[in-house]
Protein backbone atom coordinates (compact mmCIF):
# COMPACT_ATOMS: atom_id res chain seq x y z
CA UNK A 1 0.00 0.00 0.00
CA UNK A 2 1.29 3.53 -0.51
CA UNK A 3 0.89 5.69 2.82
CA UNK A 4 1.56 9.09 3.29
CA UNK A 5 2.32 10.29 7.08
CA UNK A 6 2.04 13.93 7.53
CA UNK A 7 3.70 15.63 10.70
CA UNK A 8 4.74 18.32 12.32
CA UNK A 9 7.92 15.95 13.52
CA UNK A 10 10.29 13.09 12.51
CA UNK A 11 13.69 11.51 14.37
CA UNK A 12 16.11 12.23 13.90
CA UNK A 13 14.99 15.49 11.29
CA UNK A 14 13.01 17.71 13.83
CA UNK A 15 11.67 15.92 17.01
CA UNK A 16 9.88 17.67 20.25
CA UNK A 17 8.66 14.60 22.09
CA UNK A 18 7.37 11.14 21.41
CA UNK A 19 5.31 12.27 18.32
CA UNK A 20 8.58 12.49 16.42
CA UNK A 21 9.99 8.98 17.13
CA UNK A 22 6.83 7.48 16.27
CA UNK A 23 6.82 9.18 12.94
CA UNK A 24 10.34 8.05 12.87
CA UNK A 25 9.84 4.91 12.87
CA UNK A 26 6.56 3.61 12.32
CA UNK A 27 6.66 4.16 8.37
CA UNK A 28 10.05 1.93 8.51
CA UNK A 29 8.50 -1.20 10.06
CA UNK A 30 5.41 -0.58 7.77
CA UNK A 31 8.17 -0.69 4.55
CA UNK A 32 9.44 -3.50 6.28
CA UNK A 33 6.73 -5.73 5.45
CA UNK A 34 6.21 -4.84 2.13
CA UNK A 35 4.44 -1.33 1.86
CA UNK A 36 5.43 1.97 0.39
CA UNK A 37 5.21 4.57 3.64
CA UNK A 38 6.26 8.26 3.05
CA UNK A 39 6.78 11.19 5.47
CA UNK A 40 6.12 14.76 4.76
CA UNK A 41 6.99 17.60 7.56
CA UNK A 42 7.75 21.21 7.21
CA UNK A 43 11.61 22.01 6.28
CA UNK A 44 13.28 23.63 9.70
CA UNK A 45 16.54 25.05 9.53
CA UNK A 46 17.68 21.91 11.98
CA UNK A 47 21.15 19.97 11.58
CA UNK A 48 19.66 17.37 9.39
CA UNK A 49 18.45 19.65 6.75
CA UNK A 50 22.27 21.05 6.32
CA UNK A 51 23.66 17.30 6.89
CA UNK A 52 22.22 15.61 4.36
CA UNK A 53 21.54 15.64 0.08
CA UNK A 54 18.27 17.26 -1.73
CA UNK A 55 16.17 17.22 -4.67
CA UNK A 56 13.56 19.17 -5.32
CA UNK A 57 10.06 17.15 -6.05
CA UNK A 58 7.60 19.53 -6.94
CA UNK A 59 7.28 23.04 -7.37
CA UNK A 60 3.37 25.30 -6.43
CA UNK A 61 1.75 27.62 -4.76
CA UNK A 62 -0.79 28.77 -2.51
CA UNK A 63 -3.38 31.22 -0.90
CA UNK A 64 -3.17 31.92 2.68
CA UNK A 65 -6.19 33.86 2.34
CA UNK A 66 -4.87 36.93 0.21
CA UNK A 67 -1.25 36.33 0.41
CA UNK A 68 0.36 34.31 -2.12
CA UNK A 69 3.06 32.21 -0.96
CA UNK A 70 5.34 29.91 -3.22
CA UNK A 71 6.11 26.34 -1.89
CA UNK A 72 8.66 23.66 -3.07
CA UNK A 73 8.90 20.05 -1.97
CA UNK A 74 12.48 18.69 -1.34
CA UNK A 75 12.98 14.85 -1.30
CA UNK A 76 15.98 13.01 0.93
CA UNK A 77 18.47 12.05 -1.73
CA UNK A 78 19.05 8.75 -0.25
CA UNK A 79 16.26 7.24 1.70
CA UNK A 80 18.54 7.09 4.50
CA UNK A 81 15.82 6.72 7.03
CA UNK A 82 14.49 3.39 5.48
CA UNK A 83 11.72 5.46 4.00
CA UNK A 84 10.61 8.95 1.32
CA UNK A 85 11.50 11.83 2.77
CA UNK A 86 9.84 14.69 1.88
CA UNK A 87 10.19 18.40 3.64
CA UNK A 88 7.45 21.52 2.80
CA UNK A 89 9.65 24.91 2.32
CA UNK A 90 7.53 27.95 2.29
CA UNK A 91 10.13 30.83 2.22
CA UNK A 92 10.01 33.00 5.88
CA UNK A 93 6.96 30.84 7.10
CA UNK A 94 8.15 27.16 7.97
CA UNK A 95 12.53 27.51 7.16
CA UNK A 96 12.96 28.45 10.69
CA UNK A 97 15.06 26.57 13.63
CA UNK A 98 12.45 25.65 16.57
CA UNK A 99 9.45 23.22 15.69
CA UNK A 100 6.63 24.90 17.40
CA UNK A 101 6.15 28.57 19.84
CA UNK A 102 5.68 31.06 16.89
CA UNK A 103 3.16 33.71 17.44
CA UNK A 104 2.25 32.77 13.88
CA UNK A 105 2.02 29.16 14.30
CA UNK A 106 -1.14 29.06 12.98
CA UNK A 107 0.00 30.36 9.85
CA UNK A 108 2.59 28.44 9.76
CA UNK A 109 1.19 25.09 10.06
CA UNK A 110 -2.22 26.11 8.28
CA UNK A 111 0.08 27.03 5.15
CA UNK A 112 1.85 23.30 5.49
CA UNK A 113 -1.41 21.46 5.29
CA UNK A 114 -2.46 23.34 2.31
CA UNK A 115 0.69 22.67 0.43
CA UNK A 116 0.76 18.71 1.16
CA UNK A 117 -2.78 18.75 -0.24
CA UNK A 118 -2.01 20.97 -3.38
CA UNK A 119 0.55 18.62 -3.74
CA UNK A 120 -0.79 15.09 -3.32
CA UNK A 121 -3.49 17.08 -5.57
CA UNK A 122 -1.31 17.09 -8.55
CA UNK A 123 -0.08 12.88 -8.02
CA UNK A 124 -0.71 10.65 -10.87
CA UNK A 125 -1.30 7.99 -8.89
CA UNK A 126 -2.99 9.26 -5.19
CA UNK A 127 -2.15 7.35 -1.98
CA UNK A 128 -3.85 4.87 -0.24
CA UNK A 129 -4.35 6.60 2.54
CA UNK A 130 -2.74 9.62 4.39
CA UNK A 131 -2.28 9.79 7.84
CA UNK A 132 -2.33 12.65 9.78
CA UNK A 133 -0.63 12.72 13.35
CA UNK A 134 -1.99 15.49 15.74
CA UNK A 135 -3.30 18.90 15.03
CA UNK A 136 -0.40 20.14 12.89
CA UNK A 137 -2.22 18.39 9.97
CA UNK A 138 -5.85 18.22 11.63
CA UNK A 139 -7.15 20.24 9.03
CA UNK A 140 -6.35 17.62 5.87
CA UNK A 141 -9.36 15.50 6.19
CA UNK A 142 -11.68 18.35 5.89
CA UNK A 143 -10.25 20.06 2.75
CA UNK A 144 -9.86 16.91 1.15
CA UNK A 145 -13.56 16.08 1.40
CA UNK A 146 -14.99 20.00 1.44
CA UNK A 147 -12.57 22.12 -0.39
CA UNK A 148 -13.74 22.41 -3.92
CA UNK A 149 -9.72 22.50 -5.65
CA UNK A 150 -9.61 19.24 -4.00
CA UNK A 151 -12.78 17.03 -4.68
CA UNK A 152 -10.45 14.39 -6.76
CA UNK A 153 -9.17 13.58 -2.77
CA UNK A 154 -12.69 13.10 -1.55
CA UNK A 155 -12.17 9.45 -2.30
CA UNK A 156 -8.85 8.71 -0.50
CA UNK A 157 -9.43 7.65 2.96
CA UNK A 158 -7.80 9.44 5.99
CA UNK A 159 -6.42 8.35 9.12
CA UNK A 160 -5.91 10.52 12.67
CA UNK A 161 -3.56 9.59 15.05
CA UNK A 162 -3.95 11.41 18.51
CA UNK A 163 -0.75 11.81 20.38
CA UNK A 164 -1.65 13.77 22.77
CA UNK A 165 -5.49 15.83 22.75
CA UNK A 166 -4.34 18.15 24.87
CA UNK A 167 -3.11 20.48 22.24
CA UNK A 168 -6.13 21.25 19.30
CA UNK A 169 -4.54 23.88 17.35
CA UNK A 170 -7.65 26.40 18.20
CA UNK A 171 -8.30 29.10 15.48
CA UNK A 172 -10.76 31.70 15.66
CA UNK A 173 -13.30 32.14 12.88
CA UNK A 174 -11.98 35.31 11.79
CA UNK A 175 -9.20 32.74 9.95
CA UNK A 176 -11.41 30.70 8.44
CA UNK A 177 -10.67 32.47 4.79
CA UNK A 178 -7.33 30.52 5.22
CA UNK A 179 -8.66 28.01 3.80
CA UNK A 180 -9.34 27.31 -0.14
CA UNK A 181 -12.74 27.78 -1.10
CA UNK A 182 -14.96 25.00 0.81
CA UNK A 183 -18.35 23.71 0.75
CA UNK A 184 -20.39 26.40 3.60
CA UNK A 185 -22.79 24.29 4.49
CA UNK A 186 -20.21 22.23 6.10
CA UNK A 187 -19.04 24.53 8.83
CA UNK A 188 -19.81 22.41 11.32
CA UNK A 189 -17.01 19.83 10.23
CA UNK A 190 -14.78 22.60 11.53
CA UNK A 191 -16.45 24.11 14.34
CA UNK A 192 -16.52 22.77 17.88
CA UNK A 193 -17.54 25.73 20.44
CA UNK A 194 -17.51 28.42 18.23
CA UNK A 195 -13.99 27.83 17.55
CA UNK A 196 -11.92 26.29 14.51
CA UNK A 197 -11.18 23.30 16.36
CA UNK A 198 -8.42 21.43 13.86
CA UNK A 199 -7.67 18.39 16.20
CA UNK A 200 -12.04 18.25 16.63
CA UNK A 201 -12.80 19.16 12.76
CA UNK A 202 -10.05 15.60 12.13
CA UNK A 203 -11.96 13.52 14.35
CA UNK A 204 -15.43 14.40 12.50
CA UNK A 205 -14.12 14.00 9.09
CA UNK A 206 -11.20 10.84 9.19
CA UNK A 207 -12.43 7.60 8.20
CA UNK A 208 -10.65 6.06 10.67
CA UNK A 209 -9.15 7.52 14.59
CA UNK A 210 -6.30 6.02 16.61
CA UNK A 211 -4.94 6.84 20.00
CA UNK A 212 -1.60 5.79 21.13
CA UNK A 213 -2.74 3.21 23.65
CA UNK A 214 -6.09 1.64 24.49
CA UNK A 215 -6.53 3.02 27.93
CA UNK A 216 -5.72 6.75 26.63
CA UNK A 217 -9.03 5.95 24.15
CA UNK A 218 -10.98 5.06 27.04
CA UNK A 219 -9.50 8.21 28.82
CA UNK A 220 -10.46 10.81 26.28
CA UNK A 221 -14.25 10.26 27.11
CA UNK A 222 -13.93 10.98 30.34
CA UNK A 223 -10.75 14.07 30.28
CA UNK A 224 -10.53 15.27 26.79
CA UNK A 225 -9.37 18.92 26.88
CA UNK A 226 -13.36 19.61 26.08
CA UNK A 227 -13.41 17.10 23.38
CA UNK A 228 -15.27 14.41 26.07
CA UNK A 229 -18.61 14.56 24.13
CA UNK A 230 -17.46 14.21 20.27
CA UNK A 231 -15.12 10.83 21.64
CA UNK A 232 -18.19 9.42 22.38
CA UNK A 233 -20.10 10.33 19.42
CA UNK A 234 -17.61 9.31 17.55
CA UNK A 235 -16.62 6.01 19.20
CA UNK A 236 -17.28 3.95 16.59
CA UNK A 237 -14.63 4.88 14.10
CA UNK A 238 -11.99 5.08 17.23
CA UNK A 239 -9.81 2.79 18.14
CA UNK A 240 -6.15 2.25 20.47
CA UNK A 241 -2.96 0.98 18.94
CA UNK A 242 -0.45 0.72 21.06
CA UNK A 243 2.90 2.76 19.96
CA UNK A 244 5.89 0.56 19.34
CA UNK A 245 9.85 1.36 19.78
CA UNK A 246 12.41 1.01 16.96
CA UNK A 247 14.55 -1.91 18.07
CA UNK A 248 17.28 -0.73 15.91
CA UNK A 249 18.09 2.48 17.78
CA UNK A 250 17.08 1.19 20.84
CA UNK A 251 18.89 -1.92 21.25
CA UNK A 252 21.91 -1.94 24.56
CA UNK A 253 24.02 -4.54 22.48
CA UNK A 254 24.80 -2.67 19.62
CA UNK A 255 23.92 1.25 21.25
CA UNK A 256 26.70 3.98 19.88
CA UNK A 257 26.17 6.26 22.73
CA UNK A 258 27.07 3.43 25.20
CA UNK A 259 29.50 3.35 27.43
CA UNK A 260 29.67 -0.30 27.22
CA UNK A 261 27.00 -2.39 25.21
CA UNK A 262 25.30 -5.02 27.03
CA UNK A 263 22.44 -7.91 26.58
CA UNK A 264 20.16 -9.66 28.72
CA UNK A 265 23.07 -12.72 28.97
CA UNK A 266 25.63 -9.76 31.19
CA UNK A 267 22.95 -7.15 32.24
CA UNK A 268 24.58 -6.95 35.63
CA UNK A 269 27.37 -6.28 34.25
CA UNK A 270 27.06 -3.73 31.32
CA UNK A 271 24.10 -1.88 33.16
CA UNK A 272 26.72 -1.82 36.20
CA UNK A 273 29.58 -0.07 34.02
CA UNK A 274 27.20 1.93 32.11
CA UNK A 275 26.37 3.50 36.05
CA UNK A 276 29.64 3.80 36.87
CA UNK A 277 29.90 6.22 34.11
CA UNK A 278 26.97 8.07 35.42
CA UNK A 279 27.82 8.63 39.04
CA UNK A 280 31.24 9.60 38.23
CA UNK A 281 30.31 12.80 36.09
CA UNK A 282 27.61 13.47 38.36
CA UNK A 283 29.11 12.85 41.50
CA UNK A 284 26.70 10.35 42.94
CA UNK A 285 27.35 7.09 45.05
CA UNK A 286 27.06 3.51 42.76
CA UNK A 287 26.33 1.72 45.71
CA UNK A 288 23.12 3.11 46.04
CA UNK A 289 19.99 2.78 43.80
CA UNK A 290 20.00 5.19 41.40
CA UNK A 291 16.21 6.72 39.92
CA UNK A 292 16.05 8.68 37.20
CA UNK A 293 13.56 11.03 35.25
CA UNK A 294 13.83 12.18 31.57
CA UNK A 295 11.51 13.98 29.73
CA UNK A 296 9.42 17.38 29.50
CA UNK A 297 9.36 19.58 32.98
CA UNK A 298 5.56 19.98 32.80
CA UNK A 299 2.86 19.99 34.47
CA UNK A 300 1.49 17.02 31.99
CA UNK A 301 4.83 15.35 33.25
CA UNK A 302 4.00 16.04 36.98
CA UNK A 303 7.33 17.36 36.86
CA UNK A 304 5.83 20.35 39.23
CA UNK A 305 6.04 18.07 42.22
CA UNK A 306 9.18 16.27 41.59
CA UNK A 307 10.93 18.74 43.91
CA UNK A 308 8.88 18.54 46.67
CA UNK A 309 8.82 14.22 46.29
CA UNK A 310 12.57 14.36 45.91
CA UNK A 311 13.03 16.49 49.44
CA UNK A 312 10.38 14.23 50.93
CA UNK A 313 12.75 10.97 49.60
CA UNK A 314 15.94 12.75 50.92
CA UNK A 315 14.12 13.41 54.45
CA UNK A 316 12.59 10.02 54.73
CA UNK A 317 15.82 7.68 53.42
CA UNK A 318 18.23 9.55 53.83
CA UNK A 319 21.47 9.05 51.73
CA UNK A 320 19.83 5.73 50.66
CA UNK A 321 18.78 6.75 46.95
CA UNK A 322 20.06 9.04 44.28
CA UNK A 323 18.47 10.96 41.81
CA UNK A 324 19.35 12.67 38.30
CA UNK A 325 17.31 14.49 36.59
CA UNK A 326 17.39 15.23 32.83
CA UNK A 327 14.84 17.76 31.22
CA UNK A 328 13.58 21.03 30.09
CA UNK A 329 10.65 23.18 29.96
CA UNK A 330 8.40 25.69 32.52
CA UNK A 331 11.14 27.88 34.05
CA UNK A 332 10.38 27.63 37.51
CA UNK A 333 10.22 23.68 37.03
CA UNK A 334 13.78 23.97 36.23
CA UNK A 335 14.95 26.62 38.52
CA UNK A 336 14.08 24.76 41.65
CA UNK A 337 15.54 21.46 40.23
CA UNK A 338 18.98 23.01 39.46
CA UNK A 339 19.16 24.96 42.65
CA UNK A 340 18.49 21.47 44.57
CA UNK A 341 22.23 20.16 42.77
CA UNK A 342 24.50 22.11 45.63
CA UNK A 343 21.78 20.95 48.06
CA UNK A 344 22.27 17.54 47.98
CA UNK A 345 24.96 16.94 46.37
CA UNK A 346 26.86 13.42 46.03
CA UNK A 347 23.34 12.01 46.30
CA UNK A 348 21.43 14.39 43.30
CA UNK A 349 21.64 16.11 40.47
CA UNK A 350 20.20 17.74 37.10
CA UNK A 351 20.94 18.74 33.97
CA UNK A 352 18.84 21.12 32.51
CA UNK A 353 17.99 20.69 28.38
CA UNK A 354 18.07 17.91 25.75
CA UNK A 355 20.63 15.08 25.39
CA UNK A 356 20.28 12.74 23.44
CA UNK A 357 23.34 11.02 24.58
CA UNK A 358 23.43 11.16 27.95
CA UNK A 359 19.45 9.86 27.72
CA UNK A 360 20.54 6.70 26.37
CA UNK A 361 23.57 6.61 28.98
CA UNK A 362 20.71 7.51 31.55
CA UNK A 363 18.38 4.45 30.64
CA UNK A 364 21.50 2.25 30.23
CA UNK A 365 22.86 3.07 33.84
CA UNK A 366 19.72 3.95 36.05
CA UNK A 367 18.45 1.31 38.01
CA UNK A 368 14.89 2.80 37.75
CA UNK A 369 12.54 5.67 35.67
CA UNK A 370 10.46 7.63 37.43
CA UNK A 371 7.20 8.65 35.43
CA UNK A 372 4.67 10.41 38.00
CA UNK A 373 2.72 11.72 34.62
CA UNK A 374 -0.86 12.99 35.26
CA UNK A 375 -1.34 12.71 31.16
CA UNK A 376 0.58 9.69 29.04
CA UNK A 377 -0.78 8.99 25.94
CA UNK A 378 1.26 6.02 25.39
CA UNK A 379 4.56 6.49 26.84
CA UNK A 380 8.09 6.04 25.03
CA UNK A 381 10.28 6.02 27.98
CA UNK A 382 9.19 2.67 29.98
CA UNK A 383 9.45 0.69 26.72
CA UNK A 384 13.21 2.52 26.42
CA UNK A 385 13.74 1.38 30.20
CA UNK A 386 12.59 -1.79 29.98
CA UNK A 387 15.16 -2.71 27.02
CA UNK A 388 17.54 -1.70 29.10
CA UNK A 389 16.46 -3.76 31.75
CA UNK A 390 15.80 -0.33 33.84
CA UNK A 391 12.99 -0.61 36.07
CA UNK A 392 10.03 1.07 35.00
CA UNK A 393 8.08 3.35 38.10
CA UNK A 394 5.09 4.54 37.06
CA UNK A 395 1.59 6.46 37.78
CA UNK A 396 -1.51 3.44 36.78
CA UNK A 397 -2.10 6.12 33.10
CA UNK A 398 -2.15 5.85 29.41
CA UNK A 399 -0.06 3.62 28.06
CA UNK A 400 2.03 3.10 31.39
CA UNK A 401 -0.70 0.94 32.87
CA UNK A 402 -1.03 -0.70 29.75
CA UNK A 403 2.92 -1.38 29.19
CA UNK A 404 3.90 -2.02 32.88
CA UNK A 405 2.96 -4.53 34.98
CA UNK A 406 3.35 -4.00 39.08
CA UNK A 407 5.65 -6.78 40.56
CA UNK A 408 3.41 -7.37 43.19
CA UNK A 409 0.65 -8.96 40.14
CA UNK A 410 1.24 -11.92 38.83
CA UNK A 411 4.57 -11.68 36.28
CA UNK A 412 5.26 -8.20 37.28
CA UNK A 413 7.78 -6.45 36.40
CA UNK A 414 7.56 -2.95 37.45
CA UNK A 415 6.36 -0.43 39.46
CA UNK A 416 3.18 1.13 39.51
CA UNK A 417 1.18 3.87 41.32
CA UNK A 418 -2.16 5.88 41.64
CA UNK A 419 -1.80 9.27 41.87
CA UNK A 420 0.76 11.83 40.99
CA UNK A 421 1.75 13.04 44.66
CA UNK A 422 4.63 13.44 46.76
CA UNK A 423 2.89 10.29 48.83
CA UNK A 424 2.76 8.23 45.80
CA UNK A 425 6.28 8.80 44.68
CA UNK A 426 7.52 8.95 48.28
CA UNK A 427 6.09 5.57 48.89
CA UNK A 428 7.55 3.99 45.12
CA UNK A 429 11.05 4.93 46.31
CA UNK A 430 10.52 3.25 49.37
CA UNK A 431 9.61 0.06 47.71
CA UNK A 432 12.61 0.65 44.78
CA UNK A 433 15.01 0.99 47.71
CA UNK A 434 13.54 -2.79 48.97
CA UNK A 435 14.27 -4.29 45.81
CA UNK A 436 17.34 -2.93 44.99
CA UNK A 437 18.45 -4.12 48.25
CA UNK A 438 17.02 -7.60 46.76
CA UNK A 439 19.62 -8.40 43.94
CA UNK A 440 17.83 -11.60 42.82
CA UNK A 441 14.36 -10.39 42.62
CA UNK A 442 16.01 -6.92 41.01
CA UNK A 443 17.86 -9.73 38.78
CA UNK A 444 14.42 -11.52 37.93
CA UNK A 445 12.74 -8.57 37.00
CA UNK A 446 15.57 -7.23 34.51
CA UNK A 447 15.28 -10.32 32.76
CA UNK A 448 11.87 -10.57 32.50
CA UNK A 449 11.29 -6.87 30.75
CA UNK A 450 14.22 -7.48 28.60
CA UNK A 451 12.12 -10.01 27.21
CA UNK A 452 9.10 -8.42 26.33
CA UNK A 453 9.24 -7.16 22.46
CA UNK A 454 7.72 -3.38 22.43
CA UNK A 455 9.18 -2.79 18.71
CA UNK A 456 6.64 -1.60 16.24
CA UNK A 457 6.39 -5.10 14.47
CA UNK A 458 3.15 -5.65 15.82
CA UNK A 459 1.69 -2.26 15.74
CA UNK A 460 2.55 -1.56 12.23
CA UNK A 461 0.54 -4.85 10.98
CA UNK A 462 -2.73 -3.50 13.00
CA UNK A 463 -2.21 -0.03 11.06
CA UNK A 464 -2.31 -1.72 7.75
CA UNK A 465 -5.07 -3.81 8.51
CA UNK A 466 -7.06 -0.47 9.28
CA UNK A 467 -5.76 1.06 6.04
CA UNK A 468 -6.84 -1.91 3.92
CA UNK A 469 -10.11 -1.86 5.66
CA UNK A 470 -10.29 1.27 4.33
CA UNK A 471 -9.21 1.14 1.10
CA UNK A 472 -11.89 -1.93 0.94
CA UNK A 473 -14.76 -0.31 1.75
CA UNK A 474 -14.70 2.61 -0.24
Amino acid sequence: MEILHVSAECYPVAKAGGLGDVVGALPKYQNSIGNNAKVVLPMYRTKFLADNEWVVDYKGHIYLGSQFLHYTIIKEATSKLGFDLYLVDIYSLLDREKIYGYSDDVERFTAFQMAVVDWINQWHYKPDVVHCHDYHSGLIPFMMKYCYQFQGLSHVPTVLTIHNAQYQGWMGWDKSHYLPAWDPYKWGMLDWKNTINPLASAIKCADRVTTVSWSYLEELRIEANGLENLFEYEKGKCLGILNGIDNDVWDPATDPLLAKNFSSKNTKEGKLANKRVLCKEFNLDIDKPLIVFIGRLVGEKAADILPSAIRSCFHDYGNDVNFLILGSGEPHVEWELGTMVHEFAGRYNAVIGYNEKLSHQMYAGADFLLMPSRVEPCGLNQMYAMRYGTVPMVRSTGGLQDTVVDMGDKGGYGLRFNHASVWDINYSVGRAIEVYANKVKLSQMRRQMMKIDNSWDKSAAEYIQVYRWLKWTQ
